[in-house]
């Protein structure tokens, strides 16, 4: 702070002498979610359909698992061995059916009112957490994500709690998040030490006007409680970790990913948002999301070139946490905005491939660790998976699961820009069978 010239106030000096560590905190449950943008396929995955007609099942079998009666994609053969250590949620359901309005839908309960939001309209679950635990940390994001959810985002609440930010594939040599630390940011900041001044005193003068200063105060409290600790620089330090542990989890985008976000949640983070971006060979498709329509990709192919890397990824994360003792506190979601249709269409002309489009009234939610029973298939879809016949839930029942293992009061309301007091969710409840 010397270094740098600037002077702390004293509210500012009061939260850096707070300095609570994740474990001082009232409540350490963290959340750390593989988004699947694009929307998996539950019937190539978690739900599979082996005596539907040809035209629905696929081309995967189902295989056993360690649970009985609970079986999963063939391409998964690890978690198989470990179905004990996971739930997943068969019978979750939601009412939009496009990228972003699906996201928002998912991620904030609400339905928006525009057809494909690029920002959501209502806080994402991640940015109403990061607002109501504000307070419990300082020196570390209590949210980080990889890549901005297309429809997600804190809407009305703010940038103060948008998550931080990083770029890059965690596996690339030389992967790391510069200037998080007063040392590496005084070597290449100090000339600017008077533009910085004036530009925060424009923002004051800005903001007020606005009446958002206190949003501002909090950004900029977190921004200079992270500069004056090692913590967070320290947590996005993959070479900390054993080379062996590091080849458990896989070379890989995903699998050094998922062990970056256990270092994360381990240093403090209480949300890790990773895209889980795949790019498919040529053969398989030309996408890098998991937007499996004909057009795009041969489901099948592309689901024979990801699942192996998931089903390494995965089972070392939820291995890792458990190893560690951190299995009742950081649960790990498989998820994305909605599920595939269970009818295969080949609309592409040219290739005739075959692919699924998007379906709201079916998903399949994974879930391990997290203090959470596991060890069962909870809900069932119809013989065709096309919708929930048993433990039907509106999907809003997961979020509200999520806020209560979080001690978050779904009732509390907000403002939104226009004044009016918006509830974080309207309706919900935790699903029983997990608690």
């Amino acid at each position: 702070m010397g270094a740098l010239g600037l002077g702390m106030e004293p509210g500012l000096t009061q939260l850096l002498q707070a300095g609570e560590s994740i474990a001082d905190a009232k409540n350490d449950f963290s959340v750390i979610m593989l988004w699947a943008n694009g929307g998996p396929s539950h019937l190539e995955t978690f739900d599979m359909k082996p005596n539907a007609p040809e035209e629905y099942r696929g081309e995967f079998k189902p295989i056993p698992t360690n649970v009985p009666g609970l079986d999963i994609c063939e391409l998964l053969p690890n978690l198989s061995q470990m179905a004990d250590k996971f739930s997943i949620v068969r019978s979750l359901h939601h009412n939009r059916n496009e990228h972003s309005g699906g996201t928002c839908r998912f991620l904030s309960g609400y339905t928006p009112i525009a057809s494909n939001p690029s920002d959501a309209e209502y806080p994402e679950m991640a940015s109403v957490v990061s607002r109501e635990l504000e307070n419990t940390i300082t020196d570390i994001p209590l949210f980080v994500a990889n890549t901005k959810f297309y429809g997600g985002g804190p809407a009305y609440l703010g940038a103060s709690c948008s998550p931080f930010m990083f770029r890059g594939d965690p596996n690339a040599d030389g992967f790391g998040v510069g200037n998080l630390t007063v040392a590496d940011t005084a070597l290449k900041d100090l000339q600017t030490r008077q533009r910085l001044l004036k530009k925060f005193d424009t923002f004051r003068r800005d903001f007020d006007r606005s009446n958002t200063m206190s949003a501002l105060d909090r950004f900029n409290q977190r921004a200079v409680a992270m500069l004056t600790s090692t913590r967070t620089a320290d947590a996005f330090d993959l070479s900390k970790e054993p080379d062996a542990l590091r080849d458990k989890y896989g070379r890989t985008n995903w699998g050094q990913g998922l062990l970056l976000a256990r270092r994360l949640v381990e240093s403090g983070v209480r949300i890790v948002q990773l895209q889980a971006t795949f790019k498919i060979s040529k053969e398989a498709g030309r996408t890098s999301n998991w937007d499996d329509h004909s057009v795009n990709a041969d489901i099948f192919k592309a689901y024979r070139e990801r699942m192996p890397v998931f089903d390494q990824c995965v089972p070392a994360l939820i291995t890792d946490l458990q190893e560690r003792g951190l299995d009742n506190n950081v649960l790990f979601i498989f998820c994305g905005e909605f599920g595939r249709t269970p009818l295969i269409r080949n609309q592409d002309k040219a290739t005739k491939r075959p692919g699924r489009d998007h379906w709201a009234k079916a998903m399949s939610i994974f879930l391990a660790g997290g203090g959470l029973k596991m060890g069962q298939y909870i809900g069932a879809t119809n013989a065709k998976g096309e919708h929930p016949v048993n433990r039907i839930m509106n999907s809003n029942c997961l979020l509200a699961t999520l806020y209560h293992k979080f001690g978050i009061d779904i009732h509390k309301h907000y403002f939104d820009n226009s004044g009016r007091p918006v509830p974080i969710l309207t309706d919900g409840d935790p699903i029983s069978e997990l608690l």
